[in-house]
């Protein structure tokens, strides 16, 4: 195959305005800050999946660009394989083109937006409409502690929209081993302010809703309805049952993790989705006190959290895109100090006193 021939930003300016098409190849995030004016856009893997589609002229003269050159020019070299005569790519990019003074079309985003998410907006499963979607989420995280923690803050990062941040403590001295949301003069403070100042300081543009409240029989529903996905970063037994169930009567999904000396586990609790269950489906009830410490009785390494609650915040924003598989019907457990991970497989609970088809009916909920 011979080699893709390169354009100088200005060579395939007037290229074009002899008649060639110029085809931006760049993700639909990374072109809503501009294109070359004139180009047609449509991402490298679209373009390759069907290049008759787009490109139905095999002798027609086809310019590629991206944003410095190299995604362009492999392009080129797919399209030359497959037949095409007259393929050319320019060198250097948007970005050349841009510094060459060559008109450009305008940005459809705000900069501040734009430049936030630019690693999201490059990925194909993400992208402008799967970033929008993040913008206008809504999830209600219970606990700003040690799952909370982390929970919270790559949300914020992410980009959602709305975080409803419930928890009735204070912060002490002994939780800022893990509990990275709060700093030392947070002491004594209640610990949803000090977590909205952490997540407004990181982005802004999220809201963050402070519920100082215990969830409750009578509050429960009231404080979770209308979320996309309610994550769980309790650390007691009776909230965790208390948010299930209220999750099973909503149809939400509940992003489950736990955590307690040197192990975790996550999984994701959606029995209205094929294939899921709740979390009475594998613990109908609570174990006794004396099998079930809490971290101030059997002590937690500080970083475990912090895993666990990155894998519940990765399982959140993959449910709200749509993408990959989730952990519904999988419970993934990490041994720390083996640095090991294992998966089991759940099964619901035909008998379940809360999923089961013959308790309560329920509706199946999809994030926005």
């Amino acid at each position: 195959m011979k080699a893709v021939v390169e354009l100088a930003p200005g060579q395939a300016f007037e290229r074009q305005q002899s008649g060639a098409l110029l085809v931006d190849v760049r993700e639909d995030g990374e072109r809503a800050a501009g294109m070359a004016q004139g180009a047609t856009g449509v991402s490298k893997s679209q373009l390759e999946a069907s290049l008759s589609a787009w490109l139905p002229d095999l002798a027609a003269e086809i310019i590629l660009i991206c944003a410095t050159g190299i995604r362009s020019r492999q392009c080129a070299g797919v399209l030359q394989t497959a037949g095409y005569l007259h393929i050319y790519s320019v060198s250097g990019g948007t970005g050349a083109w841009e510094a060459a003074g060559l008109p450009m079309s305008e940005a459809t985003a705000d900069a501040d937006f734009l430049e936030r998410y630019s690693r999201h907006l490059r990925l194909p499963e993400v992208g402008l409409d799967g970033q929008r979607k993040l913008a206008n989420a809504r999830v209600a995280l219970v606990g700003a502690g040690g799952l909370g923690s982390p929970v919270a803050m790559y949300l914020a990062a992410a980009g959602i929209g709305h975080i409803r941040l419930i928890d009735d403590d204070v912060v002490d001295r002994s939780n800022l081993q893990r509990q990275v949301l709060h700093r030392d003069s947070d002491v004594g403070r209640p610990k949803v302010e000090s977590a909205c100042r952490t997540l407004q300081a990181l982005n802004p543009h999220v809201m963050v809703e402070q519920q100082r409240t215990r969830l409750l029989a009578d509050n429960v529903e009231s404080l979770l309805d209308g979320h996309d996905v309610v994550i769980d970063g309790s650390d007691n037994f009776s909230t965790r049952y208390l948010v299930n169930d209220a999750c099973v009567r909503l149809g939400l999904p509940m992003v489950y993790g736990a955590v307690q000396g040197f192990d975790g586990q996550v999984s994701v609790f959606w029995p209205a989705r094929e294939g899921g269950s709740c979390y009475r489906c594998l613990f109908a009830e609570p174990p006794p006190p004396e099998f079930a410490p809490n971290c101030a009785e059997a002590g937690v390494l500080g970083v475990l959290p912090g895993v666990i609650g990155l894998l519940q915040a990765t399982e959140a924003i993959k449910l709200i895109l749509g993408i990959g598989e989730s952990l519904s019907g999988v419970l993934l457990q990490f041994d720390a100090l083996g640095m090991r991970f294992n998966r089991l497989q759940l099964q619901r609970d035909p008998a379940c006193p809360r999923c089961s088809h013959n308790v309560r009916p329920y509706t199946a909920a999809t994030p926005t």
